[in-house]
């Protein structure tokens, strides 16, 4: 039964993503006012909410203007449904899948935002920043960083301390690197290779997964822009010059690290080792 029940939390959790995608570009509450039809305005009643079945049930259109409603609400539940199913398979009701499942829960809001509208909200970052902070507190980051800098600094810091050294040197590295990466391209290029909310949502991964992972998912999503990317630009005739929303490469990215980036950081070690 635990499985079903995490399947309809999800689609329910995506349903309000979609409400967050939609409103925060805009500066608009995700509270208030009620779900509306963005054609017509139309209060939607709790009946025509549903998630997946009202969209299809409806077949995609208000019930009141018979306006298409964009397919991407239905695909944004679904995705998120199976995301928590697939969290909740690999790692059981536990602590450090509600701490996944957060992340994965962020991460769908700035990669569908950042690929719509070219925006990574600060309304988003900040508080994510905030959550990853506090579930260093209660699922130990466990990166070895903080461990070092504690054995560096030759003090005997407790665990709890250990993690959140972790988290706050995962954040200063994962904004810290592409801050860098941004401001060497804009000096070799004259012109902005990355806006200021990318780095901002690193510092965010990086209170969520530390140092290593964080240096993982700047590399799964640099190489997944860059192959990606170009597919994408020749298959639609853009120019080189077009702006591909790199935050969305770093929210797939950060999962991808967020699941298997240790038992990555693992293989790439015994494979050299």
């Amino acid at each position: 039964m635990t499985p079903a029940l995490l399947f309809l939390y999800g689609l329910v959790l995506g349903s309000f993503l979609n409400v967050c995608i939609h409103r925060l570009p805009r500066h608009e509450s995700v509270v208030r006012p009620r779900s509306h039809c963005p054609h017509c305005n139309h209060l939607i009643a709790a009946y025509d909410n549903i998630p997946l079945w009202s969209y299809l049930w409806l077949q995609g259109r208000c019930r009141y203007c018979r306006a298409r409603i964009a397919p991407l609400y239905f695909f944004v539940e679904l995705a998120t449904g199976l995301l928590v199913l697939f969290l909740y398979s690999i790692f059981g009701l536990t602590a450090l899948f509600a701490k996944t499942a957060t992340l994965g829960a962020l991460a769908v809001v700035l990669t569908v935002t950042d690929w719509r509208e070219r925006l990574l909200p600060d309304r988003v970052t900040f508080p994510g920043m905030a959550l990853g902070l506090l579930f260093s507190q209660i699922v130990p980051v466990d990166d070895g960083a903080g461990f070092f800098l504690a054995r560096l600094a030759g003090l005997p810091l407790p665990a709890p301390l250990i993690s959140l050294l972790d988290s706050l040197f995962g954040a200063l590295v994962g904004g810290g690197l592409l801050y860098l990466l941004g401001e060497a391209y804009f000096r070799l290029r004259g012109r902005e290779g990355m806006g200021f909310g990318d780095v901002k949502m690193m510092a965010m991964v990086g209170f969520f997964l530390g140092p290593k992972l964080v240096l993982l998912t700047i590399l799964f999503g640099s190489l997944a822009g860059s192959v990606l990317g170009l597919l994408f630009i020749a298959a639609l005739g853009k120019s080189r010059a077009y702006e591909l929303p790199f935050g969305s490469f770093l929210g797939v990215a950060a999962m991808v690290a967020a699941v298997w980036g240790r038992q990555a950081l693992q293989w790439y070690l015994g494979f050299f080792g």
